[in-house]
């Protein structure tokens, strides 16, 4: 059995593209880039940034290109492909691998509320959400212990 599957959470380098194929099916283009800390052996800290590139069709490159902006996260899913074709100036062979997503996930916006905002965490103490405020709608989660023969079911 093989797999092909690509699983990536990060910031988008460049606001989406769209265009059309011949058959009139959307095609949204877009860059993320993602990274990853990790201590040499001397314990000094290193930090690394991939850059990928993304293709989404259909209704979801159209979702895509109206929400997702510079700089805004996203989790992408979907499966690695390797694109051939001959550079038309130079006659050589270029290669282009990308990232053909199956589910595009926003991820909350940094300017905005509907995202974002404060929750309740299981102790009963806030967290603020990514843009700093506090939201109107924070579910309460309550501060006593659960006793497990009071649940009626």
């Amino acid at each position: 059995m093989y797999l092909n599957k690509a699983i990536i959470i990060g910031n988008l380098t460049r606001d989406p593209e769209m265009r059309a194929l011949p058959s009139g099916i959307q095609v949204t283009t877009f860059g993320v880039a993602t990274n990853r800390v990790w201590k040499d052996k001397e314990g000094n800290k290193k930090e690394q940034a991939d850059f990928h590139n993304i293709v989404v069709f259909g209704r979801q490159a159209e979702t895509a290109t109206q929400y997702l902006k510079k700089g805004q996260s996203v989790l992408v899913e979907g499966r690695m492909q390797t694109r051939s074709w001959d550079d038309k100036t130079s006659g050589e062979k270029k290669y282009r691998t990308e990232i053909v997503a199956d589910r595009v996930q926003f991820g909350p916006r940094s300017s905005g509320a509907s995202a974002g905002g404060a929750s309740k965490g299981p102790k009963g103490t806030a967290t603020e959400g990514v843009d700093g405020g506090k939201a109107p709608d924070a579910i309460e989660y309550p501060q006593e212990e659960i006793n497990p023969e009071d649940i009626p079911f």
